[in-house]
């Protein structure tokens, strides 16, 4: 799918080999309200109060201008896109709703065609986006590469909006209502525990902290954890020298390198070599 057609919602892919995989789709219809169910996967969760009233009022006034867009079930219809269009319908009190009715084969390309429609409105958080991948993925074993270009998109824009959903709960909810950004999100990822991913998430909350603010404390926190790793490295070196040197009587030095390594034992006179030959041999 080309991603040209972003922004233009799922009318705008009838004539398209997505919809067209599904034998097409009728002329506009009325539809009974009450013979209309919500998608049970629909990837958006959330509906602006607000907004779902200022259309419930347009509607009022003008009617359902944009068709939403069906298939046809055993005891009804099952919404594919439009569900906000059939809730504040429902609110006007009207009877029926303008509809296409499509011949969806299956329910991976339902999920599939009412994750393009929300994507390409921009009507998802970047959460529900990401869950809407991951039941793609899990249940409907679509790949990366699948998903990517069925939506439009970029593989690694798949993979990295996976990659949120490893967040912890409460941050996946404040991405979710908005209070941080998913590339606040991307940059706590980075983080190797949940005890830090939450203390720094915690900091972005009480000081409203910019994306490059954190990357910058996620990037020294990041290099503090390589200084600690050299100065434990340095220091069991030096502690096992110490035990050499208490063994042997004498100066020993250990020289990694990145492969394995050396040891050398110092000695002061022929004797002094004699002796820790003798120790070694008798160790």
């Amino acid at each position: 799918m080309s991603s040209k057609r972003l922004g233009k919602g799922i009318e705008a892919l009838i004539n398209s080999n997505k919809l067209n995989r599904t034998n097409s789709i009728d002329t506009v219809k009325k539809i009974i309200l009450s013979k209309i169910k919500p998608n049970p996967n629909q990837p958006r969760h959330n509906f602006n109060h607000d907004a779902l009233n200022e259309l419930t009022k347009s509607i009022k006034e003008k009617g359902v201008i944009t068709p939403i867009t069906l298939r046809k079930t055993i005891d009804g219809y099952e919404i594919i896109a439009g569900e906000r269009r059939w809730r504040a319908a429902k609110k006007a009190r009207l009877k029926s709703i303008p509809a296409h009715i499509v011949n969806i084969k299956n329910n991976a390309e339902m999920m599939e065609l009412a994750l393009i429609e929300n994507v390409q409105r921009e009507d998802l958080n970047p959460i529900e986006e990401a869950e809407g991948y991951a039941i793609l993925n899990s249940d409907y074993k679509m790949s990366h590469e699948d998903i990517a270009k069925s939506i439009g998109k970029k593989r690694v824009t798949i993979s990295n909006s996976l990659r949120l959903l490893r967040l912890p709960i409460e941050i996946r909810k404040s991405i979710k209502g908005g209070y941080i950004s998913a590339g606040h999100g991307r940059a706590l990822l980075q983080l190797k525990t949940d005890k830090l991913i939450k203390s720094i998430f915690k900091k972005i909350i009480d000081e409203s902290l910019s994306v490059r603010q954190v990357e910058a404390i996620v990037k020294k926190k990041s290099s503090n954890n390589k200084k600690k790793k050299v100065v434990l490295k340095e220091a069991s070196y030096r502690a096992i020298e110490n035990q050499l040197i208490e063994i042997l009587g004498t100066k020993v030095k250990l020289k990694p390198s990145r492969i394995g390594g050396s040891i050398e034992i110092i000695y002061f006179s022929n004797e002094d070599l004699e002796r820790i030959i003798d120790l070694v041999k008798s160790i």
